[in-house]
């Protein structure tokens, strides 16, 4: 309360910030979108000719890594290049869909030290006119936008250091699992071809 009306944007971000957090944290676990041992078991159903358009729908629905693999085994009779394109065009949807709300932490990670700032400046405003009112002989009447000037800023921090720290680790988090994905995708599309053991 003692931080002024801005401190209800900056609380409000808090709050959106911890939810995304933990959401992110729940969707990109690896486990979920590149479990262990899915590309063998793809391997092993391709091999025994059971790969027809059921087994590779209910793949494409399984994880994120599973629709990748499945854009390039619907394609697998068009040819390797052909499969590689579509697995790339997959891919960057699924890219897409992993990065879902990586802007919000960004963009609370830019506003609440602002938010803080201006609080900061509302603050001294206040202080320069109790100045003005009073004269400078009562520190009381100065120390209300002082205070205020300090909470705002130090909650605009206080929110938006862990949020920019998350974001910059969900963003690696992100890269890392692209990348093995490609990885994972190109072991399929090389062994289909006879390239790959």
């Amino acid at each position: 309360m003692s931080g002024g009306w801005l401190m209800v944007p900056i609380m409000a971000c808090s709050v959106i910030s911890l939810a995304v957090i933990g959401e992110r944290f729940w969707s990109l676990s690896p486990k979920k979108i590149i479990p262990n041992q899915l590309v063998p078991s793809v391997w092993k159903l391709h091999k025994a000719n059971q790969l027809d358009r059921a087994k590779i729908k209910s793949l494409a629905v399984s994880s994120p890594l599973g629709r990748v693999l499945a854009a390039g085994l619907i394609n697998h009779s068009h040819g390797r290049e052909i499969m590689k394109e579509s697995i790339e065009e997959t891919g960057r949807q699924v890219v897409h869909e992993l990065e879902k709300f990586l802007n919000v932490l960004g963009t609370i990670a830019s506003i609440t030290p602002l938010l803080g700032l201006l609080g900061t400046v509302i603050g001294m405003i206040k202080v320069f006119a109790a100045i003005m009112a009073h004269g400078v002989g009562d520190p009381t009447v100065l120390a209300g936008g002082i205070s205020q000037a300090l909470i705002t800023t130090a909650t605009g921090l206080t929110v938006a250091i862990p949020t920019l720290m998350f974001y910059r680790y969900f963003r690696g988090r992100v890269d890392e699992l692209v990348i093995k994905m490609e990885d994972e995708a190109l072991k399929i599309v090389e062994m289909m071809h006879g390239d790959r053991e």
